[in-house]
This record gives C-alpha cells, sequence and structure tokens, in this order.
C-alpha cells in the first residue's frame, strides 16, 4: 500500500460527506468520460444512494486530512430479479487523489463488502481511454469482458466503454 492510501481512512459515507461526493462527481460530469452524464445529478439522488438497503449496495468514502477524497459505490446492475446477486461498482477520486492506492484500497474494502453480502458477480463498465481505470480494475482481479463501441457521445466525439467483471462467488 502506498503512503498516499495508507493516510486515508476508507468508511461508510455519512450524510455530511454527500457535498464532496458531490462536487466529485460533478467534476467529472464537467470535465471527464467516466460517467456519461451531461449535468449533475439532483440533489435527491445521492441521500437514495447513501440510504439503499438494497443487499449488495454500499457508499464508502476515502478521507484524507478530514476531506473526502474518493469514494466507491455498488449499486444494481439491472432493474430485472434476475440479475439481483450482479452489483454494478464504480469508483470516483478527486485529481489530487489519483495514482496514490487510495482507488484500489475503496476498491478493497467495497469488494470485500459485496462478498459479505453473497454478491456474486461485479460488474464495472470504463469508458475508454482510461489508463488508471483499466490498471486499477485489472489489480483488483477483474477481467475484461468486452466492448460497446461508440456507445457514448459526450464532448463532441464518440466514446467506447469496456465492461469488466469479477466473479465473487
Amino acid at each position: 500500500m502506498t503512503a498516499a492510501a495508507s493516510a486515508a481512512r476508507i468508511r461508510p459515507a455519512t450524510e455530511a460527506d454527500l457535498p464532496a461526493i458531490a462536487a466529485i462527481y460533478d467534476h467529472e460530469v464537467a470535465h471527464g468520460i467516466s460517467t456519461f452524464a451531461t449535468e449533475p445529478p439532483p440533489p435527491d439522488y445521492w441521500p437514495g444512494r447513501l440510504t439503499s438497503t438494497e443487499t449488495g449496495d454500499h457508499l464508502l468514502v476515502a478521507e484524507r486530512d478530514g476531506a473526502v477524497v474518493g469514494y466507491s459505490f455498488s449499486g444494481s446492475y439491472r432493474p430485472r430479479a434476475a440479475y439481483a446477486a450482479t452489483r454494478e461498482s464504480s469508483v470516483y477520486l478527486a485529481a489530487e487523489a489519483r495514482g496514490g492506492g487510495i482507488g484500489r484500497a475503496l476498491y478493497d474494502e467495497l469488494l470485500r463488502l459485496m462478498r459479505a453480502d453473497g454478491v456474486h458477480l461485479v460488474v464495472a463498465v470504463v469508458a475508454v481511454p482510461n489508463p488508471g481505470s483499466q490498471g486499477l480494475h485489472r489489480a483488483c482481479g477483474f477481467v475484461r469482458a468486452g466492448v460497446l463501441h461508440e456507445v457514448g457521445h459526450k464532448f463532441g466525439r464518440w466514446i467506447d466503454t469496456e465492461l469488466w467483471e469479477l466473479r465473487l462467488r
């Protein structure tokens, strides 16, 4: 574990963390391709993530020097009942927290919690190119399952996504 990662505290998110989580996500909405959202979500979006009681749903934060510098979450993959044991996961980091092991620390704890919940398969969607995210998923044991070509259009260009999967059970 790097010094940056060891200096970060990974914990369940609280209501007080939601503005920082929203700020990290909203920055990616405005400047990045890690989300295909083109507008920040409404204020009632984040409390719903925080209070979900669905098995396998989690919202974690990485806190460093008293500030939230990243978060990870797991949630439903698709709304149909047969997908209940499959969760989709994501990790978002503030720019200053990238490349120091915090994403890995967030994922390690998120995957531990999902295993304890009996989640069977975790799916991640990575907009490409994104070597940092691809490397993180590979390091956490995910395998590339396929590519959806030109599935999103943002910033005036078509963007591919890679699907990554990790079988937990």
